[in-house]
C-alpha cells in the first residue's frame, strides 16, 4: 500500500550534496579549532626549519646521437677521441667515486659548526679554518670535538687538552689531521665557540646524492642541467663547481691513458722497424765495399721500381695481417676487458669504425664499472652491445684476410714474373737490388710510424675536452624551502582533513541512528515522514493557524497516512516505538492534533500502561482512564475527556497504574472498547508501550490498521532496527511504518537537515514555499 513515488529516497541530488556540506559545517567549531592549531604550527615551524638555497649548473655534452661535434682543425689534433652519450653521463655526474672526489676536495668530511642559543649553525664560511685529514678514506666516525683558534698565534685547540699548529701535520687523538686557512671565511657576528665531526666521505657522499638533481633539459639537447639544495648557498655552488670539475678530470685522464697506451705501441713499433733498418743499411755498406756494386744498369733500375712497388705491396699486406691477427685474438677472447689493441694499419674504413666503437664502448664500460654496481643498467647495455659488436668484427676480420690473401697471391704471381726476368741482370746487381728494397720498404714503415707517434703526441699534450661548461653553478637569491605558501596549504589541507575524518570514522562506528539511509538498509519498513528536533520547551507544536516547519512535517505526515490506507473505514492508528524517550507520545499527540484541526473527530488514547505521560502534553492531570475500565470501575463514557479549546478533540488517559497491566488487555474488554471508539470517533490514534521493553504494541497491533514505528536521531540502536525484520516472522506487526523523529538541523541552513535527504517531503517544497495538492 505504500506509494513508492513519493518516498524521499528518490529525491535530485543536489540537495544530497548540500546535505553533506551542511552536516560538516554543524561542526565548524572544530574546523576553525584546528585551523587555529594547524596555521600555528606551521608558523613554528617556518621559524624553525632550516632554510635551503638551491644552485643551478649546466654543462654541454658531446653526445654522438644529438649532433654535437668538434671543428674539423680540432678533430685533427684528436685523432683517438670519442663522444659520449648523454644518459651515460647522467649516471656518471651522480657516481660516487665523482661526489667522493668532491667531498675530499671541499674537506666536507669534517664539517664545522658554531654554537647557537637554540641550534647551532653550520660555520662553512664563518669558520676561520678547515680541517683537513692526511688520509680521508680511514676516518673514524667521532663525536663532538670543540675547536679553539687564535689567529696571531696560529694555535688550534681541540676540547681544550690538545694543541696543533696551522698548516702543519700533526698527530691527534683523531688521526693525522692538518688545520689551514679557510679561504671563503667571512667574520661572524656573533662571538661564539666552534665544533666539529669527523664522518667518513662515503657518508657526506651519499648524504649529497640524495638531494643532488641531474638530468637533461629536454630529449632533443646534449645539455645537463645539474642543481643541489643546501643550507649554505655557497656551498651549495661550490659542491656543483667542484663536481663539474671532478667530472672534467676524470674524462681527461681516461682520454690520456688511451692516447698513451696508442703511443706505446707505436713506440715498440719503431724500435723493432729501426733495428731491422740499421741492419739493413749496414748489410748495404757491406756489399758495397765488398763486392764492388756501385752503380746498376737502366733495365736493373726499371726492375727495382717494379719489384720495390710489389715488395711495398707486400709489406702494407703483412702490416695489415699483422694488425687483423691482434685485432681478431682480442675479438676472440672471452669477457676481454681494458683497451683493445690499435687498429694502425688496417686500411677498411668499416672495420676502423667499428674498432673505434669497440674502443669506445669499452672506455665507458671501465668508466662505469668503477662508479656502479656490477648489475647496473647502464653498465649491462654496454655489455651486451660489446657482445654484439665482437662477432661482426671478427666476421670483417676474416672477410678482410681473405682479400688480404688473395691480394698476396696475387703479389706473388707478379713477383714469379719479375724473378724470371732477374736471372738476365748479374748477379752482383741482383744482390744489390733486393738489399736496396728491402731498405726501402723499411724506410716506408718508419715514417709511418713517425707520423702516428707525433699524431698521438698531440692528442696527449692537446688535451681535448669532450665536454664543456655553459653556466658555472649559481644559488638562488632566497630560500627555495621550506615553501611558505605550500606549507600553510598543506596546514590547512590538515586541519580540514582531521575534523573530517574525525567525523567521518565516528558517525560510521556509531551505534545509533544518525541517517535516513541507515533505516532504509537495516529494515524493509518503509520511512513515511521525517520530524525535526524541536529546540522550543513546548511539546505541543501543532495549533490551529500555527505555520511552522514541524506543524508542517506533521501535516504531511497526516496526508501520508492515506499511503498506509488510513481513511473512513480504517482509522486505527497505532503509535509505538523501540525504547523510552523516543518520542513516541510526542508524536502520538501532535498528530492527533493536526489531524482534529481538519474537522474530524479525533480520539487520543494513552495505552502506555507502564509510563504514561500523555496527559501532560495537554495540561490534564491523570484521571480515570484505561486501567479503571479494564478492571470494571468505569464505562467507556466516563473515560472520555474533551480537550480544552478543541472541540474535535478528545483524549482518554491510562488511568491509575495497577499491577500486572500487561495481563489486563488479555481480558477482552480493550477489543471492545476499541470497537466502540471506532464507532464513535473518525480517528483512533493510540499511544502504547515501547515495542522492545514490554508487549503491549503486539496485542494492540492487531486491532489496529496501521502502526507507525518512531525511530530518533542519535538514540535509537541499529541493532534494534535490525531486529524489526527478524520479529516480524514471529510477532508481526500491522502494516507499519517509520516516522525519523528529532533529526537535528546541521549547518546554516535552516530548511536543511542534515541527516535526512532533501528539502522536498510529501507534497511540499520549503524552497518554493508551495503546498501541493494532493
Amino acid at each position: 500500500m505504500q506509494n513508492k513515488q513519493h518516498r524521499p529516497g528518490a529525491q535530485n541530488k543536489e540537495a544530497l550534496n548540500l546535505q553533506v556540506i551542511t552536516k560538516y559545517l554543524a561542526y565548524w567549531p572544530f574546523f576553525v579549532l584546528f585551523l587555529l592549531l594547524a596555521i600555528g604550527g606551521a608558523y613554528f615551524y617556518l621559524g624553525y626549519a632550516i632554510p635551503k638555497y638551491e644552485a643551478n649548473a649546466t654543462i654541454l655534452i658531446k653526445d654522438e646521437k644529438k649532433g654535437t661535434e668538434d671543428t674539423r682543425a680540432v678533430e685533427s689534433f684528436n685523432p683517438i677521441s670519442n663522444k659520449k652519450i648523454i644518459e651515460n653521463e647522467i649516471e656518471v655526474l651522480q657516481s660516487r667515486s665523482l661526489m667522493n672526489a668532491v667531498v675530499k676536495t671541499l674537506h666536507l668530511y669534517a664539517p664545522i659548526f658554531q654554537e647557537g642559543k637554540i641550534k647551532s649553525i653550520s660555520a662553512y664560511q664563518i669558520a676561520p679554518i678547515l680541517v683537513e685529514a692526511v688520509n680521508p678514506d680511514s676516518i673514524v666516525k667521532t663525536g663532538k670535538i670543540n675547536l679553539e683558534y687564535d689567529a696571531k698565534k696560529g694555535i688550534v685547540l681541540l676540547n681544550k687538552s690538545f694543541s696543533s699548529v696551522i698548516n702543519k701535520w700533526t698527530q691527534t687523538p683523531y688521526g693525522v689531521l692538518k688545520f689551514i686557512h679557510n679561504d671563503k671565511y667571512v667574520p661572524s657576528t656573533q662571538n661564539r665557540p666552534y665544533y666539529f665531526f669527523l664522518v667518513e666521505p662515503k657518508d657526506v657522499a651519499s648524504q649529497i646524492l640524495a638531494s643532488l638533481k641531474v638530468s637533461a633539459i629536454n630529449k632533443l639537447s646534449s645539455v645537463i642541467n645539474l642543481s643541489y639544495r643546501d643550507e649554505i648557498p655557497q656551498r651549495a655552488e661550490d659542491i656543483l663547481n667542484e663536481l663539474i670539475i671532478a667530472y672534467g678530470n676524470a674524462a681527461l685522464n681516461e682520454k690520456n691513458t688511451l692516447a698513451k697506451n696508442t703511443l706505446a705501441f707505436i713506440k715498440e713499433r719503431l724500435s723493432v722497424v729501426s733495428k731491422d733498418l740499421d741492419s739493413i743499411e749496414a748489410r748495404l755498406q757491406q756489399y758495397k765495399s765488398g763486392r764492388g756494386a756501385v752503380d746498376i744498369g737502366k733495365q736493373g733500375q726499371l726492375y727495382l721500381e717494379s719489384v720495390t712497388a710489389n715488395d711495398r705491396k707486400l709489406s702494407d699486406l703483412d702490416l695489415q695481417v699483422s694488425a687483423l691477427n691482434q685485432l681478431e685474438h682480442y675479438a676472440t677472447s672471452p669477457g676481454s676487458s681494458g683497451m683493445p689493441p690499435s687498429s694502425l694499419g688496417v686500411n677498411d674504413a668499416s672495420l676502423t669504425q667499428q674498432m673505434n666503437n669497440l674502443s669506445t664502448l669499452q672506455q665507458k664500460y671501465d668508466q662505469l664499472k668503477g662508479t656502479v654496481a656490477e648489475n647496473h643498467p647502464a653498465l649491462t647495455s654496454i655489455a651486451n652491445q660489446i657482445s654484439q659488436i665482437k662477432p661482426t668484427i671478427l666476421s670483417n676480420i676474416q672477410s678482410q684476410r681473405k682479400n688480404l690473401e688473395k691480394s698476396r697471391s696475387s703479389i706473388y704471381t707478379t713477383s714469379g714474373v719479375y724473378n724470371s726476368m732477374i736471372s738476365s741482370i748479374p748477379k752482383k746487381e741482383m744482390q744489390l737490388v733486393e738489399i736496396t728494397r728491402d731498405q726501402n720498404i723499411k724506410n716506408g714503415i718508419y715514417s709511418f710510424l713517425l707520423q702516428k707517434r707525433e699524431e698521438s703526441e698531440l692528442t696527449l699534450a692537446s688535451s681535448i675536452p669532450d665536454s664543456k661548461i655553459v653556466n658555472y653553478a649559481q644559488s638562488s637569491g632566497s630560500p627555495v624551502s621550506p615553501n611558505k605558501m605550500m606549507t600553510y596549504l598543506m596546514a590547512i589541507a590538515f586541519a580540514l582533513a582531521c575534523p573530517t575524518l574525525f567525523i567521518t570514522v565516528r558517525e560510521l562506528f556509531s551505534p545509533k541512528i544518525l541517517y535516513r539511509s541507515e533505516i532504509d538498509a537495516l529494515t524493509t519498513i518503509p520511512v513515511i515522514g521525517e520530524i525535526t528536533f524541536n529546540k522550543t520547551k513546548t511539546a505541543l507544536i501543532v495549533k490551529a493557524g500555527k505555520r511552522t516547519i514541524m506543524a508542517e512535517e506533521f501535516r504531511k505526515i497526516r496526508v501520508s497516512l492515506l499511503s498506509l490506507g488510513i481513511d473512513a473505514l480504517h482509522k486505527k492508528i497505532l503509535i509505538t516505538s523501540s525504547i523510552s524517550g523516543e518520542g513516541k507520545s510526542f508524536v502520538a499527540a501532535n498528530l492527533a492534533t493536526s489531524i482534529s484541526l481538519t474537522g474530524k473527530k479525533v480520539v487520543l488514547v494513552d495505552l502506555d500502561l507502564h509510563n504514561p505521560g500523555l496527559g501532560k502534553f495537554f495540561g490534564i492531570k491523570e484521571q480515570s482512564g484505561v486501567s479503571d475500565y479494564l478492571v470494571g470501575k468505569n464505562e467507556p463514557a466516563q473515560i472520555i475527556y474533551q480537550i480544552p479549546g478543541n472541540e474535535n478533540l478528545f483524549y482518554i488517559s491510562s488511568g491509575p497504574l495497577v499491577p500486572d497491566s500487561s495481563e489486563l488487555l488479555e481480558n477482552g474488554k480493550i477489543q471492545t472498547l476499541i470497537a466502540q471508539l471506532d464507532t464513535d470517533f473518525d480517528v483512533v490514534v493510540i499511544d502504547s508501550a515501547p515495542i522492545v521493553l514490554i508487549t503491549d504494541a503486539y496485542l494492540l497491533s492487531n486491532l489496529c490498521d496501521a502502526t507507525l514505528y518512531v525511530i530518533r536521531h542519535m538514540l535509537t540502536p541499529k541493532m534494534l532496527i535490525k531486529r524489526i525484520d527478524e520479529n516480524m516472522g514471529v510477532n508481526p506487526i500491522k502494516n507499519p511504518a517509520i516516522l525519523f523523529n528529532g533529526v537535528k538541523a546541521r549547518g546554516y541552513l535552516r530548511s536543511n537537515y542534515g541527516y535526512g535527504y532533501n528539502n522536498y517531503v510529501y507534497g511540499y517544497d520549503t524552497e518554493k514555499k508551495k503546498k501541493s495538492v494532493i
